[in-house]
């Protein structure tokens, strides 16, 4: 049973929306227990490896969203063939990162002035399992089975909630240790229910020579937009963890996790985005009105954030992560408008990207780097830093819309 089923009147996409939200809740939950148990000099350590664990999601998003849109358009054999090569290159790929953050745990350590390199090198044998476990969430989210996809975040998310917390509570053991492995016990937990009808690692599957040329397209594409989303979603962290003291980047971390919760739940939309706009242009149907309601609720979710940061910092930062982060708060609001203006935008782009349209993909990309590039020369202060993601984001989201309208124009 999961949490969704006891609301039985609600349609598959509501109650998938429920479970995201609920799951979202246990991540926000998860990261405040570790914030307020461990204070901002080890949380900065926790927060660096929570990080890691949003830019490997993003990673293996590339193999979620690519099985979950052709698993909307092919059939048959050819779905079956395409689903065991991509859990195939998954693990493939999984081994590889795997394998390259433990063979460099140790530089990773003074890149990031961490503690201890045994949480990479922990974390690196959970990242096949993720990529694994990323495919057949894909599977789900593309055959629209979202009973099943919710109770993979579920798992996931309930597990390393209860297993890290009891592992740092009674274990004597360094915190982002205990933190590593309960990241990696989480993955286990993420792959229930697993789909394994018509699975085999050792039959040799081909694709046709177009079927292939349409997969390996959208993968390029969305591998190159993938990446942009860890620059700008993640740069911002690792850059203060580099250059600004412990006390500093763990005020930052707390910062980052309470200004992202828009961000979070735009996710949520996403998921149920591109399968819809992959069937409707199958079907030869319109499809902008889907983009145009999601976009309107990421805007007004965003709204209402801004505005509790703005009128109730210090109060948000006190219950959430209690007093030890009071300097944060003036923060807030401003790190709330930059991950927004992100959100909304990156509904823009993954609505292209289901389009196969690369131009958009190139723009954010652009833009991330650029982001890097101002918080590079712009770090005097964490108010310089956070400011150099709202012109950022700024200008992502007025080019988004610019190439909507011009592309709306000229059909």
């Amino acid at each position: 049973m999961t949490i969704s089923t006891y609301i039985p009147k609600l349609t598959a996409e509501q109650k998938f929306m429920g479970s995201v939200l609920i799951v979202n809740g246990g991540n926000y939950l998860y990261n405040l227990a570790l914030g307020r148990i461990l204070g901002p000099e080890l949380f900065a350590d926790a927060a660096l490896l929570i990080t890691f664990l949003l830019v490997l999601s993003f990673v293996a998003m590339t193999f979620q969203l690519a099985t979950a849109k052709f698993s909307v358009l092919f059939e048959h054999n050819v779905l079956t063939n395409f689903v065991n090569l991509s859990y195939r290159y998954a693990t493939l790929v999984g081994v590889i990162l795997g394998a390259l953050l433990i063979l460099f745990a140790k530089d990773l350590q003074g890149v990031f002035n961490t503690q201890s390199h045994l949480m990479f090198t922990i974390f690196g044998f959970g990242v096949p399992i993720y990529f694994v476990m990323s495919v057949n969430r894909g599977i789900y989210q593309g055959t629209k089975k979202f009973e099943n996809l919710a109770i993979t975040y579920q798992g996931e998310m309930i597990s390393r909630l209860v297993i890290t917390l009891l592992f740092v509570y009674f274990l004597p053991f360094h915190p982002s240790v205990l933190i590593a492995i309960g990241i990696i016990a989480s993955f286990v937990f993420g792959l229930i229910p697993f789909k394994v009808n018509n699975l085999s690692l050792l039959k040799k599957y081909t694709l046709s020579k177009e079927h292939s040329k349409q997969v390996i397209r959208f993968f390029i594409l969305t591998a190159f937009y993938e990446c942009t989303q860890i620059i700008i979603n993640n740069s911002d962290i690792l850059l203060v963890k580099h250059y600004f003291e412990e006390h500093q980047a763990g005020l930052y971390a707390s910062l980052a996790l309470i200004g992202r919760v828009v961000y979070f739940v735009a996710w949520m939309f996403v998921m149920l985005l591109l399968p819809k706009v992959v069937q409707k242009q199958k079907d030869g149907l319109e499809h902008a009105s889907i983009l145009f309601k999601y976009v309107g609720y990421i805007s007004i979710l965003a709204l209402v954030i801004v505005l509790g940061c703005y009128l109730f910092p210090e109060l948000a930062i006190n219950i959430l992560f209690g007093s030890d982060y009071i300097s944060i708060a003036p923060l807030l609001w401003k790190y709330a408008i930059a991950t927004s203006l992100f959100a909304i935008s990156n509904i823009f782009a993954y609505y292209f990207l289901s389009l196969n349209r690369y131009i958009p993909v190139i723009l954010s990309a652009v833009l991330g780097i650029s982001q890097v590039v101002f918080i590079v020369f712009f770090h005097e202060s964490l108010l310089e830093v956070v400011l150099m993601q709202i012109i950022a984001m700024s200008i992502l989201l007025l080019v988004q819309l610019a190439y909507f309208f011009y592309e709306n124009r000229k059909r």
